[in-house]
């Protein structure tokens, strides 16, 4: 707030009353201008948390149950907004591009946020400078599995079988680019096979087809699989994780499947569009945490194969910045590329 200068005859402390009114009339006003007001009543509306693949998959259930864990704790309103497509490209891309007043989210993982910088050569955003990372929300296994009736029973018969007869056996993937396509990429390549790659829109897809016969075999994440193998329309062949996981003690490694060294997991993580507001990003990263330390929450990931993170945003930058620079070189060797 600016005032004319005293005059000259003023005294000192007329002259220093005069300014300190100044600052509190200043300090008064800007407490209650709407933009300070909005920020400090931050949500005032509802918070669009976008899910970059289809309703039913593993990012969406993962979504849906922490999301929901915040909006109760916190009285606020958290709507699931599933925008699929190019690999989960499509959901990120719109979370970057939007205002960025808190309101607009997205769910990313490895995806998207890892791995397609290096496999798309013109990836409308970029991860580390178009994005603001909130808080790593859980990690996963991926997970091999074939139809309940399927002949193969390990991760070697299905290895014999593709070297008996090359590209006969057809694998399915919730896009091309994402975590589950370039993990069998590299299982290809470990194992020195090749399968046919039949990339799906989203996880659900892929599940349908591989029990009607359509696909052999289909490596997604845990969460994804784990309904259907309960239910007794699919089988768990191996996990991709380094040792076996705690909910699925019985179900191989692929390392140890004959693999050594074998290993490809998935993650999942709260960002924003770049330049959201530092009291935004604490706001909501203690939010999340408190959800992800919840003992019911981490139950209910645990039962789908996956495990509660949390931490800073800036540990969930970190992640995302050493995965870009992990996975580049297996998208390279691999020869995955985008359709």
């Amino acid at each position: 707030m600016q005032h004319p200068a005293s005059p000259a005859t003023a005294s000192r402390r007329l002259s220093g009353f005069t300014a300190a009114t100044g600052l509190v009339a200043a300090a008064m006003l800007l407490a209650h201008s709407p933009s300070v007001s909005a920020q400090a009543a931050y949500p005032s509306r509802a918070i669009k948390l976008i899910v970059p693949f289809p309703a039913g998959g593993g990012t969406d259930l993962i979504a849906r149950e922490v999301a929901n864990k915040v909006a109760v704790s916190n009285g606020w309103s958290i709507i699931i907004d599933n925008k699929p497509g190019s690999g989960g490209n499509l959901g990120v891309d719109a979370a970057a591009k939007s205002a960025p007043d808190g309101y607009t989210l997205v769910l990313g993982q490895t995806s998207n946020l890892a791995i397609n910088p290096t496999l798309y050569p013109k990836l409308p955003y970029n991860p580390e400078k178009d994005l603001t990372p909130i808080v790593a929300v859980a990690s996963a296994p991926l997970a091999l599995v074939v139809a309940a009736d399927s002949p193969y029973k390990t991760v070697a018969d299905v290895v014999a079988a593709a070297k008996a007869k090359p590209e006969s056996l057809n694998y399915a993937s919730s896009g091309s680019g994402t975590v589950a396509h370039l993990a069998t990429e590299l299982l290809q390549k470990t194992a020195g096979v090749k399968f046919t790659h039949v990339p799906y829109k989203g996880a659900a897809q892929g599940s349908t087809d591989l029990i009607g016969g359509q696909i052999q075999m289909y490596m997604s994440s845990v969460p994804t699989l784990i309904g259907f193998v309960n239910n007794g329309k699919m089988r768990f062949l191996a996990v991709t994780s380094a040792k076996r996981t705690a909910d699925l003690p019985a179900v191989p490694t692929v390392a140890e499947s004959g693999f050594k060294g074998f290993e490809a997991m998935t993650w999942f993580g709260i960002a924003g569009p770049a330049g959201l507001p530092k009291d935004m990003v604490a706001k909501l990263n203690a939010a999340f945490n408190k959800a992800l330390q919840d003992p019911e929450v981490k139950k209910k990931l645990a039962s789908q194969g996956t495990d509660a993170l949390g931490g800073t945003p800036e540990q969930f930058a970190k992640l995302i910045h050493d995965d870009i620079g992990r996975w580049a070189p297996i998208v390279k060797e691999s020869g995955a590329k985008v359709d």
